[in-house]
């Protein structure tokens, strides 16, 4: 006979992924999350009741119909509840947003870098942001997670080889951002991780990577080319923290010079810089840099040779790097970010085609390649990295009640 009650202890500990259940829309009902936690009717009963009583969730009384047996009741987060701060920092400037329960992002902002660009200045700039953001909102925030475009080592989180925000190697983000936050009189737990990792973690829990097992997420933003992989939902860091550096992947040895010092890198073959150069143009500073790259498109579109022949040289030499990926680690899905998105749109036939000539496993089947649904993914990232004290542990981050 199965029991119909459970301890304190395991009570406490089914709060955690039971809330992550409800965040990332796996268990919309009370009879799913039973089913997926493996506990009890009882159980679960009590593990939603707990987690409505922090605010945490609401869980709608009236049933759930469309289902044979006892119908259930509905669970969704909380919008009331608490929420956490996202940050961004990449090349050209960064942004904020806060962010509830669910992968739902509050309207973002964007600032521009300050000058000069160094770590602290623009961790100052960054939290005074924050703080001012998370005064003028009535809900409790319980955390602050930073997306950098930089490899972010562990367990140390220090900034490894930030070429494009020229930050001195070993960059200690994490403890300059703690500095930071507590000057400004903010108790939050912080957290910093690389963009790519973040973005992927993101698509995998709330947008186009849902379902997969084994995602291969590839994005580029306002420089280089970035990757990251999640397994069985969680991100592959390697060692260190420093796996998947796919922008590192060499696609054309007699290429454009890369700031690593190398030739050919897919980091300097598929980003923006390098659809300008492919159709022959220099990037104007005082325009953003995707306005410049939406012409080049859009004239591709509209039938324009040297433009069609310069997105066709990019996709192709992002279907190189990306293939020599798939060849390694074998992911059941590929999802593009920001710009790629674009590029798989001008050509959504020809990246295809280039994956599966050049993989070997793509050509026993050909591997799923879609577009990042979310619309601000590294962002959205940020804040499922502020969320995880919360989702490991509900009652140790608001505090026990009742």
């Amino acid at each position: 006979m199965q029991p119909t009650h459970t301890s304190p202890e395991r009570g406490r500990a089914a709060l955690g992924p039971a809330l992550a259940l409800v965040h990332t829309g796996a268990a919309p009902t009370r009879s799913v999350l039973t089913g997926e936690l493996g506990v009890t009717r009882a159980t679960a009963g009590a593990v939603t009741a707990e987690l409505q009583a922090l605010g945490l969730i609401t869980v709608d009384a009236r049933p759930a119909g469309g289902t044979r047996g006892r119908p259930s009741h509905r669970l969704a987060v909380d919008p009331s509840g608490p929420v956490v701060l996202a940050a961004q920092i990449h090349a050209d400037g960064f942004s904020i947003a806060l962010a509830t329960l669910g992968g739902v992002l509050d309207t973002p902002e964007d600032f521009p870098l300050p000058q000069p660009a160094t770590p602290e200045r623009v961790l100052h700039a960054v939290v005074a942001e924050a703080a001012r953001r998370i005064a003028a909102d009535p809900r409790r925030c319980v955390g602050l997670g930073l997306a950098v475009p930089t490899p972010v080592a562990l367990p140390e989180r220090v900034a490894v080889a930030a070429m494009y925000l020229d930050w001195p190697s070993g960059t200690p983000v994490a403890d300059l951002l703690q500095q930071e936050t507590a000057a400004a009189g903010l108790d939050l737990p912080v957290d910093v991780a690389n963009d790519a990792n973040l973005a992927a973690l993101a698509e995998h829990r709330h947008g186009a990577g849902r379902g997969s097992r084994h995602l291969l997420y590839v994005t580029s933003g306002h420089r280089g080319v970035g990757g990251a992989l999640v397994v069985e939902g969680r991100l592959h860091t390697g060692s260190a923290g420093l796996a998947l550096e796919v922008g590192q992947v060499l696609v054309d040895p007699g290429g454009r010079r890369c700031p690593c010092g190398s030739r050919g890198c897919l980091d300097v073959e598929a980003d923006p810089s390098a659809l300008l150069a492919a159709a022959g143009r220099e990037a104007d500073p005082s325009r953003p840099l995707f306005e410049q790259t939406d012409e080049i498109l859009a004239e591709a579109a509209a039938g324009r040779p040297r433009a069609r022949a310069a997105v066709e040289h990019v996709v192709d030499r992002l279907g190189l790097g990306i293939a020599g990926v798939i060849n390694i680690l074998n992911p059941d899905r590929v999802v593009l970010g920001a710009f790629h998105n674009a590029l798989l749109a001008a050509v959504p036939e020809r990246l295809a085609r280039v994956v599966a000539e050049r993989s070997y496993w793509g050509r026993c089947g050909r591997i799923p390649i879609a577009a990042a649904a979310l619309d601000r993914s590294e962002l959205a990232g940020a804040a499922e990295l502020a969320w995880t004290p919360l989702l490991d542990d509900p009652l140790a981050v608001l505090g026990e009640q009742g």
